[in-house]
Formats: structure tokens, C-alpha cells, sequence
């Protein structure tokens, strides 16, 4: 029997960011029982939310449950020791509840992030993969050599959480497979989940990022992967599920955040 379909919203700090925003949101999403909440991450991103790792530590110390997700970490811009460190201290501190998405960012962003940090843009997938080589071992609190010959061993070392890769392109499911990660691709169509579902092992997790717009007789001028009744968005969720999806993780548009996550919470009930 398939595992249940996990359902994850997109936090929406605002453009300011308010740290009590996003503990109301973390708060609302674990008490009308969703999976997960997660938020973007770059150093100069394309939308307004600040840095992850601070709002999902905020969204941590304000629920006991819920995943907090990594949509995606943006790993190349880091150093892999920090990120680490980072990483291991909120398994630490959330009780092993994160879900760790990483990406290598994409042109939408830029390149000036790149350029602030010394990345050679072109470099960023390369340097991925040298990162999630060693990620692993950093995160158990394991001594690790780095790539400058010098040595670390962090503490508090932590259970290193589900990773999974984020794109759409055949790099990306690649990397997955090649890293023994799960897969996190944007919006893709249900036959790309299923070609992906027949590549990856069996166990690794797929986690579906879309946009929702969910509680209203479908719009049918609206290009969005889930819209329509809470019924017509669970029959989506269950397509989802069937094509191999473990996770489907669920922007929603405009301030009206909190009735969106209720239908979507509704739509999520009728799978059970």
C-alpha cells in the first residue's frame, strides 16, 4: 500500500518579513492538520521572504509536529560547513522535523547573489554536488575533510533530515538518483512525475511543489495545476498521489492565506 500523500503550504512572511507572521502561519497550518510548511531560500531572491533557516527556526519553536520544509535551500551559495551546522542545529532544535529541498537557483534570481558571495554562477552545480557529498557525514557531527585539506567536526551532530533535489530538467532528476536523494521538481505535469517515480528508487520521496487555488467552481482561465472545489482539488491530490508523490506542497495566492489553507486542509481530509 502506497504511503498517505503529504500536504505542505508555502509560508508568506510578506514583504517584511515579521518573524510574528510567520509563527501565526506555522502555528494555523500544524493546527488544521497539514503536513508542512516551507519557504524559499536565496540570498537576493526573486520574491519577499527572508533568510530559511531563521523562519523555519521561528516556525519551529511555535509548533511540536509539523515538517518544516526547505523549498528550496539554495546549497552552492553556502559554505558546506555552515550550511551544515545550520541544518544540524535546526534537527536539533525542531526534533527532527526538517525536510531538506536543495537547489542550485535558477536565472529568475540573478547573478548578483552569486557575485556577492565570490560563486562563479556557472560553478553552482558542480559545487552542489560537491556539497552534498559532503553533507551527510557534516551533519552527524562526523570529522570531515574539506576541500581546502583542513578537517571539521561540528556539534551538535543531528540526524541528517530527508533530502530531496529541486528542478524540473533531466540534471536534476540525475542528481537525485546520483546522491541517492528524493526529487522536488516545480509544477510538472503528471506524466513527469511518473517518469520520475520509474527512475528513482523505490523509497525516495517525491515531493510535488505547485500553486493552488482551492474552495471555488474551477476557473478554467486559470493555468494552475490545483483549482476548483475542495472535492475537485482532493480527485488533483489523489492524481498526484497515483503518479507518485509523496509530498505535494501548495502556494496559494493573495492575503486570503488562511481560507485557502482551510479548503486545501478540507480537500486534504477527503483522502482519508
Amino acid at each position: 500500500m502506497a504511503p498517505r500523500l503529504k500536504i505542505g503550504v508555502r509560508l508568506h512572511p510578506g514583504a517584511d518579513g515579521r518573524a510574528v507572521e510567520t509563527a501565526e502561519q506555522a502555528e494555523y497550518a500544524e493546527r488544521l492538520g497539514l503536513d508542512g510548511v516551507f519557504i524559499g531560500d536565496h540570498l537576493k531572491p526573486a520574491g519577499p521572504y527572508p533568510e530559511s533557516t531563521v523562519v523555519l527556526a521561528a516556525a519551529a519553536g511555535v509548533t511540536q509536529r509539523i515538517c518544516l520544509g526547505f523549498g528550496v535551500l539554495i546549497l552552492a551559495l553556502r559554505n558546506p560547513a555552515w550550511a551544515a551546522k545550520q541544518i544540524a542545529s535546526l534537527q536539533y532544535v525542531s526534533g527532527n522535523r526538517v525536510l531538506l529541498g536543495i537547489g542550485t537557483g535558477g536565472a529568475m534570481h540573478g547573478a548578483e547573489a552569486w557575485d556577492a558571495v565570490g560563486v562563479p554562477y556557472a560553478e553552482r552545480g558542480r559545487r552542489t554536488d560537491e556539497a552534498l557529498d559532503l553533507l551527510p557525514g557534516l551533519i552527524r557531527g562526523e570529522t570531515v575533510e574539506l576541500p581546502s585539506g583542513s578537517s571539521i567536526t561540528l556539534w551538535p551532530g543531528a540526524e541528517v533530515p530527508p533530502i530531496l533535489i529541486g528542478g524540473n530538467s533531466p540534471a536534476a532528476l540525475r542528481r537525485a538518483i546520483r546522491h541517492g536523494a528524493g526529487w522536488f521538481p516545480g509544477m510538472p505535469t503528471l506524466r513527469q512525475v511518473e517518469d520520475g517515480a520509474c527512475q528513482l528508487p523505490e523509497a525516495a520521496q517525491i515531493a510535488v511543489g505547485a500553486m493552488a487555488r482551492v474552495g471555488a467552481e474551477r476557473d478554467e482561465a486559470v493555468d494552475l495545476p490545483i483549482t476548483g472545489t475542495t472535492a475537485q482539488a482532493a480527485e488533483q491530490f489523489a492524481a498526484y498521489a497515483e503518479a507518485g508523490a509523496t509530498w505535494l506542497v501548495l502556494g496559494t495566492f493573495g492575503d486570503e492565506w488562511r481560507a485557502q489553507w482551510e479548503s486545501i486542509a478540507e480537500a486534504a481530509a477527503l483522502l482519508d
